[in-house]
């Protein structure tokens, strides 16, 4: 059973809009839902670090799961407060963290302003650019079948998808394939942030299961998944040269096209129950 850990004011993820749609030839004008993206600046004691498009629900998840992707925090317990407001302007969710990571922190400052996730931008060398997890070393197996029921199952519990048709998620399933925690986003970096988040706040272990996102996995999101302790990532669609690259070199298990029993194995298939059905 999935913990919830929410205390995000309730915001609308989804607005009514008039369209003008063809069908057939024949114009009709019709309500449409669309989803909700909105600035959110990202202010670690007092000092505003980056300003990211997210879908305005689950900002805590998200505020903590990027803390740790970003390398700002290496644990929730370094986090002492996270506090959630709306302005004129956009969406701010406020952290107060550690001393030391704090300093940390002001010594990697960057400019960030106006992020979309692609972790690269405002970068200052190409040192910086590809950050490499540490090593994983789970010996947890896996079977391919309870991967497939859960991607075919996140598409029931995706209902901002549903509504508006413009939306990822990532999910953190147990080893036999039951989503025990799902987020949406207009990004899918973010969806996978807010997952990772939510498992920092609830406190479990997340070398214990394993993440799948309904997006490609790019080098990014393979960055991610290791640095929260995840040992596989499967993706619905494809995957880049960067993202293979990376989980082979810090042990994580990356699959891709995973849909049904069709599924593409990019690296450690050692993790994986091959011969069951």
């Amino acid at each position: 059973m999935e913990m919830t850990i929410n205390l995000t004011p309730a915001v609308a993820t989804y607005q009514e809009r008039q369209v003008h749609r063809l069908r057939d030839g024949c114009e009709q004008i019709e309500s449409d839902l669309v989803a909700v993206e909105v600035p959110v600046a990202l202010v670690f004691n007092g000092i505003s670090y980056a300003v990211m498009m997210v879908s305005p629900v689950d900002l805590e998840d998200f505020a903590y799961g990027f803390s740790l992707t970003e390398g700002i925090v290496d644990n929730a317990a370094q986090i002492y407060d996270c506090e959630w407001q709306h302005t004129e302007q956009g969406h701010t969710v406020e952290l107060s963290i550690s001393a030391e990571r704090f300093a940390r922190l002001k010594e990697k400052r960057r400019n960030l302003t106006g992020r979309t996730g692609c972790g690269l931008c405002g970068t200052e060398s190409l040192a910086q650019a590809i950050r490499m997890p540490k090593p994983l070393h789970s010996e947890l197996r896996f079977d391919l079948s309870a991967i497939a029921r859960a991607v075919d199952n996140m598409k029931t519990k995706q209902t901002l998808l549903e509504m508006t048709g413009a939306t990822h998620a990532a999910a953190w399933c147990d080893a036999k394939g039951s989503i025990e925690i799902l987020r949406e986003d207009v990004g899918r970096h973010n969806a996978l942030d807010k997952v990772i988040g939510a498992l920092m706040r609830a406190r479990k272990n997340p070398s214990q299961g394993f993440i799948a996102v309904t997006s490609r996995a790019s080098y990014e999101m393979v960055q991610k998944t290791a640095v929260a302790g995840v040992s596989l990532l499967a993706a619905v669609s494809g995957v880049t040269s960067l993202a293979v690259q990376i989980a082979e070199q810090s042990g994580l298990t990356l699959l891709g096209f995973t849909r049904g029993r069709d599924v593409s194995i990019y690296s450690h298939d050692n993790r994986l129950d091959l011969d069951k059905k």
